[in-house]
């Protein structure tokens, strides 16, 4: 008999205790109905979706939550995004994630150019192509601060840094370092000149908001490819997303994807657009993924509160309407997790294990107690290998 699957990621969400939530942390703070029901109904535990060694970003963090082993299949997170914008890319090519930021003082200061909007961001990537006359590089429009750049017949071997984990850090130590890191930081300078006087910024400046001060390029890779989910697990799925990582893992392990109107990857984002989605997605799909960015945009902030309140968006919105609509079904399963930390403190992401909670036909409970990062500890229950969660979710869970 047919299973009905729904994982929801309410993107960064774990956190570390903050002092003006009674040494709680965020997700505990949160008045989560929907989530505590899982966790009592269900199970509740811990899961280290980063393997040791690798950096704690959401392009390997997902890829493990999907039941991908990033140490076998990793290959960058801009080759992931590429896949999503449907870029083909040849066996040699590379290509990086190509931010606008806003630097301050000689320090890394928004690593989304206060969330520029897509309108904004694609003149200012068009100006880029149109001034820098080099065929080895290609230029992608991407959503809101987030874009590509695409080399041809050029080898790189390079450090890069994600931006938004080194806000507040002096941009001299955060430039690209080795092989091919002299044309990235000419790259970088040239934007810089190109965006010093631009319309855009002047506007912007009026207004009061971020300028772009420049690109920044980083996640470089090349080509990705993932055998398939149905092949893997058995399951046909379908992924709900805006962000370019999550619909770019998707494609590549031959989900679907359903657009929702007004989903920004931002804390503005539609979630009552996204569960809905959610819930119809079930009639036809076995397994809907759900993902949802905002606690992740907060905490790189340093927003307490608007990560509560988006976690608390997620709870009301998403995991509600979408456990009522698998109860309907005779058989069926939930799970919840973030896909790493994001500690408000640092606003950077984190390596440490995050809660999960997964609930409904053949679960059995550990822990009855309310959702969080101290009581999945407490449960005993903890899955090493963040990319064997998968499999158990699907085929076990019992115990």
């Amino acid at each position: 008999m047919t299973t009905k699957y729904a994982i929801i990621v309410p993107d960064g969400a774990a956190d570390t205790p903050l002092e003006q939530f009674d040494d709680r942390t965020p997700l505990e703070a949160a008045e989560t109905p929907n989530l505590d029901r899982v966790s009592r109904e269900g199970r509740q535990g811990l899961v280290r979706t980063v393997p040791d060694g690798m950096d704690p970003g959401s392009d390997v963090a997902q890829m493990s939550l999907l039941g991908y082993d990033p140490l076998r299949h990793y290959s960058g997170r801009a080759p992931i995004e590429a896949a999503a914008q449907g870029i083909k890319l040849a066996l040699d090519d590379w290509v990086f994630r190509c931010n606008l930021v806003t630097f301050a003082d000689g320090k890394m200061a928004d690593h989304s150019a206060g969330h520029i909007s897509t309108e904004e961001a694609r003149s200012l990537i068009e100006e880029l192509r149109a001034r820098i006359d080099d065929e080895q590089l290609c230029f992608y429009t991407g959503i809101s601060y987030r874009h590509l750049l695409a080399f041809k017949d050029m080898g790189f071997d390079v450090r890069t840094y994600p931006p938004h984990d080194h806000i507040g850090t002096p941009v001299e130590k955060l430039l690209p370092r080795g092989k091919g890191a002299d044309r990235l930081i000419e790259l970088i300078n040239q934007s810089q000149q190109l965006f010093a006087d631009h319309d855009i910024n002047k506007v912007r400046r009026d207004l009061g908001e971020n300028q772009v001060s420049s690109i920044w390029l980083w996640g470089q890779g090349k080509q990705t490819h993932l055998e398939s989910f149905r092949k893997r697990f058995g399951q046909a799925g379908v992924a709900i997303t805006a962000v370019d990582l999550v619909r770019g893992l998707a494609k590549l392990v031959g989900f679907d994807l359903i657009d929702v109107p007004g989903a920004t990857g931002f804390v503005d984002t539609n979630y009552e657009g996204k569960g809905a989605a959610a819930v119809e997605a079930l009639e036809k799909y076995d397994l809907v993924f759900v993902h949802v960015e905002a606690p992740d945009e907060a905490a790189h902030t340093g927003n307490a509160e608007m990560k509560k309140e988006a976690i608390e968006q997620v709870d009301r919105h998403v995991i509600g309407p979408v456990l009522g609509a698998l109860e309907k079904y005779d058989n069926w399963r939930i799970m919840v997790l973030p896909d790493h930390p994001t500690p408000v403190s640092s606003g950077a992401h984190s390596p440490d294990p995050v809660p999960f909670a997964m609930a409904g036909t053949g679960v059995t409970g550990i822990l009855n107690q309310s959702f969080g990062e101290t009581n999945a500890a407490r449960s005993g229950f903890r899955i090493e290998k963040g990319h064997e969660l998968m499999e158990y979710f699907l085929k076990s869970a019992t115990r």
